[in-house]
């Protein structure tokens, strides 16, 4: 049972009247958390004092994930806290451990969810983006994405874990892009591809596209075969197993898929090898009835078509005709 905080101390998250911006500092010095409103800027602070006390920290975690998505400035506080990043970090290195055992109950895998989810917080902000990067921490995640286990309390601890690196992507900067690529993001989103949920493979998947968009990691995957045809393969499979009626869940991950193959297209050394190892299902008319009404994602996979129906030529030359009239001829 997790322990309560005691009211005298926290009291209750300001009601959503005080929920108003300070105005931004002008005395030209750096107002760490000037975009909290005082009230809750304390009520946030005391949570996070309690994150340093075994008896309150659970609730604290929690009550802090509550916090995230209404005080986008709560990674300010999180990050230029005394001890409070060693902290999350503990409680990830915490069911290290457990990952290979029965023993990650949902109680413990929500935990260090909640943990993991105020690492995304912080990832997520702009400016403490790259001081995350710096400090390595997504390497303290990896350990979670090489989970195999399907069971929900595992399952979730992966779903999160890849949603801070998806957040960490998001922006498409160059230098955390190169960070992740130098530490093998890709080998670990293609096991999620593999292993995990609908969910999970659609956020794997995610991440590699935008790794995929920037010039390196375009080059990196396309360098050496093995790279290539590993990441190919994973794609591959998801393509296979989407029921002939995918869900909207599984008609996301196909319009991520799309974008993979069709970036990958781009690259001449690529291109050649899709033309022995790009799904059946998304030569032929199958794909296209399914995103009927996704006119963007059809233009990438008419794009993806082309590119490979002609080789490395051309990349860029517009179409003129259908997809379908490509199929045909």
């Amino acid at each position: 049972m997790a322990a309560k905080l005691p009211e005298s101390l926290f009291g209750s998250e300001p009601t959503s009247s005080m929920n108003v911006r300070a105005s931004p500092s002008t005395s030209g010095t750096n107002n760490t958390h000037g975009g909290v409103h005082p009230s809750r800027q304390y009520y946030l602070e005391q949570l996070i004092v309690a994150l340093r006390n075994d008896h309150t920290r659970e609730e604290a975690l929690h009550l802090l994930y509550k916090s995230c998505r209404a005080h986008e400035d709560l990674a300010l506080l999180l990050w230029h806290s005394f001890e409070t990043i060693y902290i999350l970090l503990k409680e990830i290195i915490g069911v290290y451990r457990l990952i290979s055992t029965p023993e990650l109950t949902e109680s413990v895998s929500m935990r260090a969810c909640n943990a993991l989810a105020l690492l995304k917080c912080v990832a997520t902000h702009p400016n403490t983006r790259m001081l995350f990067i710096k400090a390595r921490i997504p390497l303290y995640i990896y350990p979670l994405l090489n989970n195999t286990n399907k069971e929900s309390s595992h399952e979730r601890l992966r779903l999160i874990s890849l949603g801070v690196i998806g957040a960490l992507v998001k922006a498409g900067d160059a230098e955390v892009i190169t960070f992740l690529i130098e530490n093998q993001i890709i080998n670990h989103c293609i096991h999620c591809m593999e292993v995990g949920s609908v969910l999970s493979k659609t956020v794997a998947t995610y991440v590699v596209h935008k790794i995929l968009m920037q010039d390196e990691g375009l080059k990196y995957c396309c360098t050496f075969a093995h790279r290539f045809y590993a990441l190919g393969h994973a794609l591959a499979k998801m393509v296979e197993n989407l029921p002939e009626e995918p869900s909207e869940q599984q008609l996301q991950l196909l319009k991520h898929i799309i974008s993979c193959y069709q970036r990958l297209s781009q690259s001449p050394r690529a291109c050649d090898g899709l033309k022995f190892c790009l799904p059946t299902r998304l030569r032929d008319a199958t794909a296209i009835n399914l995103l009927c009404v996704d006119q963007t994602t059809i233009t990438l996979l008419e794009q993806l078509v082309y590119n490979v129906s002609i080789g490395h030529q051309s990349t860029t030359k517009p179409f003129g005709k259908s997809l379908m009239h490509l199929l045909k001829g």
